[in-house]
């Protein structure tokens, strides 16, 4: 190896290091020593070094981080130690009862080790050599599914351990979100016109079986760690290994562990928690206690679902009573319709609650929840507080059912529900003023044109006085126009009527924010558009599959189906808007303002040897990475597609290719070329 060569491999070693070493301190220590340019200059050296010297890429190196490989099936791991469920407990007589068990069994002083029950999906990491070999969920306890890729992009989560760690040991934890960061996702996914998730535990569950590792990596996941298994373990107890192991790089917060001598100890620490878990940053649903010594858990052994050297208190989910005083209707900017409680203000978890939502007609009916009504509230695992029951011992005579709107609250028009979905839907999206406020104010938001000078309020003021009616209207905004544009504040109870009035640095602002917005790049306009189920992921792959607005208003169905990651929903939604001849106006009027409706770096053809061809790419190739494959086949002429189907030319199968798309491509007569084969063909 040249000198050149060697001070390269040397560079991309020492930045991996120090990437991983300011990912523990931020992640791990939640203390940073570094700003976040400092760290994503480092990031973005390493990823230039690699990509032009692939062969020293680290099977450690924190690019892997970002993820990108797509999973169509996960393979069946089993276990070395069967993952048993924990008995669950709600009574602290049994809690008591659990300890009498134990000190007749072993006959001797007993030691307890106490840790926070996380609220997540549990997972099973495997190191050997200090490198992560694999990590695995725990499915039916006996065997698991290998989500190893997925879980490589949880930055908490080591890929290389430092210190005096054993040569191979397993190691136990659960995959979870914060509040804020589930809150944030969700807020996300509602902009999108999505459905928000229930709670952060299924939105985990479902993150970490993705089938993209790249938009796994978008989650905001973490992990804790709380249990070590392995012949070489440093010391003889459960709580002296999580310390040791946190030495190593892993995140164990050592304030959620306690060693408690005697039951009351463990009580105390139960009966804390149960008062201080709403200042938590993550959910929790009870306290877990084990004996500490190996020894003597090895003597308790285990029944067949469960060990007996441990337990599970559960806290009760916090619920409170209150009355129901109205049964209220909003209507977002995709027409659908939420039910929302108005209630009695109630203090629940740390916060006063006055409203619940209700979600649908279903969840109305199945509760039969009415006005008036005293009903149960509660938190627990979610984030919206949500009606679980109704007192009918307290229900007034004379209480009426409820009954479902049917005509939009906000304009009349008769409500419609899709066969096989929950929602009602306003399909006057024209003219109904929620709906089309909502498709404003999400054109404008930061993830879409981010028009920052603009808002709910002043887009509310633009609206009533007629001066926009769809997103093309703002383009065509004159100072004139706005200089001195009012809207009456009424009244209320802590505030005095007064107006509000466009003032010349405001408008100047607007306008500006409006004339700079017309950078913004083709995908992030495409996603501000604000079509039904195309979030800023799917507007991405649009806008990299077809380049320009042109390309995908005459896309058929049949092809659109065939784009990576887009599904029958989404196409029948992108279909719906651009068949509509209002949208295709809108567009036009933003076009002809000079909005960016083509990406700029076009392909840069090289040859037409794949021209026409319909190519999908799957496994791992030698020579190039899933996004460089498409590159490759576009500079050329052919046409990068994700799925098998009749209309398919070849499959260029690498290694670990999916067995149903190899099945599919030999029934349908495809032919099957390999990396060689592919590049005699661009040669």
């Amino acid at each position: 190896m040249d000198m050149d060569k060697m001070k390269i491999k040397n560079r991309i070693e020492d930045i991996s290091s120090i990437i991983n070493e300011h990912n523990y301190n931020y992640y791990v220590l939640a203390k940073p020593v570094i700003s976040d340019y400092d760290f994503d200059m480092l990031l973005e050296e390493l990823e230039k070094l690699e990509s032009e010297n692939p062969e020293f890429v680290l099977p450690d190196s924190p690019t892997q981080r970002v993820g990108g490989d797509i999973t169509k099936e996960f393979q069946q791991v089993k276990h070395t130690y069967p993952m048993l469920s924990l008995s669950n407990t709600y009574s602290e007589d049994e809690i008591r009862d659990f300890e009498n068990r134990i000190k007749k069994i072993l006959e001797q002083e007993v030691e307890y080790e106490c840790e926070l029950k996380y609220d997540g999906a549990s997972i099973s990491l495997t190191y050997i050599k200090g490198m992560l070999l694999r990590a695995v969920t725990r499915g039916d306890g006996i065997q698991g599914d290998d989500v190893t890729t997925n879980i490589k992009t949880i930055k908490s989560i080591p890929l290389k351990l430092k210190g005096d760690f054993p040569d191979e040991f397993e190691i136990r934890g659960e995959i979870f979100m914060h509040k804020d960061g589930f809150a944030r996702l969700n807020a996300e996914r509602i902009e999108n016109g999505e459905d928000p998730f229930a709670n952060p535990r299924n939105s985990t569950a479902g993150s970490i079986k993705m089938q993209d590792s790249s938009e796994v990596a978008k989650r905001p996941l973490d992990c804790f760690l709380y249990f070590l298994l392995g012949k070489n373990l440093p010391f003889d107890n459960h709580y002296d290994n999580l310390m040791k192991a946190k030495e190593w790089g892993f995140n164990i917060p050592k304030h959620t562990l306690a060693k408690c001598s005697t039951i009351e100890e463990v009580m105390d620490f139960i009966h804390d928690w149960e008062k201080g878990r709403e200042k938590l940053s993550f959910e929790i649903d009870g306290v877990v206690i084990k004996v500490n010594n190996y020894a003597q858990q090895e003597e308790l052994g285990s029944t067949a679902k469960s060990p007996r050297w441990a337990i599970a208190y559960k806290y009760k989910a916090e619920r409170v009573a209150t009355r129901l005083n109205k049964i209220t209707y909003q209507v977002g900017r995709t027409g659908a319709i939420t039910p929302v409680a108005n209630l009695e203000p109630v203090q629940l978890a740390g916060t006063t609650v006055k409203r619940a939502s209700l979600h649908n007609a279903d969840i109305i009916e199945a509760l039969d929840v009415r006005e008036r009504d005293i009903v149960y509230v509660e938190k627990g695992g979610e984030i919206i507080p949500k009606i679980v029951g109704v007192d009918l011992t307290k229900r007034d005579k004379g209480i009426v059912k409820t009954e479902y709107i049917k005509h939009c609250p906000e304009c009349g028009t008769p409500l419609k529900r899709k066969e096989g979905e929950a929602n009602h839907y306003c399909p006057n999206d024209a003219g109904c003023p929620p709906q089309i406020k909502g498709r404003i104010e999400h054109f404008i938001s930061r993830n879409a044109m981010d028009i920052d000078s603009l808002g709910e309020g002043k887009i509310e003021m633009l609206y009533v006085n007629g001066l926009v009616k769809n997103p093309s209207d703002l383009y065509f905004l004159e100072y004139d126009q706005l200089i001195g544009l009012e809207k009456l504040i009424e009244a209320t109870e802590d505030k005095k009527e007064k107006k509000l009035s466009f003032k010349e640095k405001t408008v100047t602002n607007i306008l500006n924010g409006i004339e700079a917005s017309k950078k913004i790049p083709f995908d992030r306009v495409l996603f501000a558009l604000g079509i039904r189920y195309v979030g800023q992921t799917v507007a991405k792959k649009l806008a990299a599959h077809y380049r320009n607005i042109n390309a995908l208003k005459q896309v058929t169905f049949e092809e659109l189906i065939l784009v990576d990651e887009i599904g029958e929903k989404i196409a029948e939604s992108a279909m719906n808007y651009f068949n509509d001849p209002r949208n295709l106006e809108i567009i036009e009027r933003l076009k002809e303002k000079g909005v960016q409706f083509e990406l700029k770096e076009e392909v840069k053809i090289k040859s037409d040897k794949l021209k026409g061809k319909i190519i999908v790419a799957s496994g791992k190739l030698e020579n190039f990475s899933r996004e460089e494959i498409k590159q490759v086949i576009l500079e050329h002429g052919g046409k990068p597609v994700s799925s098998v189907s009749k209309k398919t030319d070849y499959l260029l199968a690498g290694e670990n290719i999916g067995p149903n798309k190899l099945a599919k491509a030999k029934e349908l007569g495809i032919k099957i070329i390999d990396e060689g084969a592919f590049l005699e063909m661009i040669k």
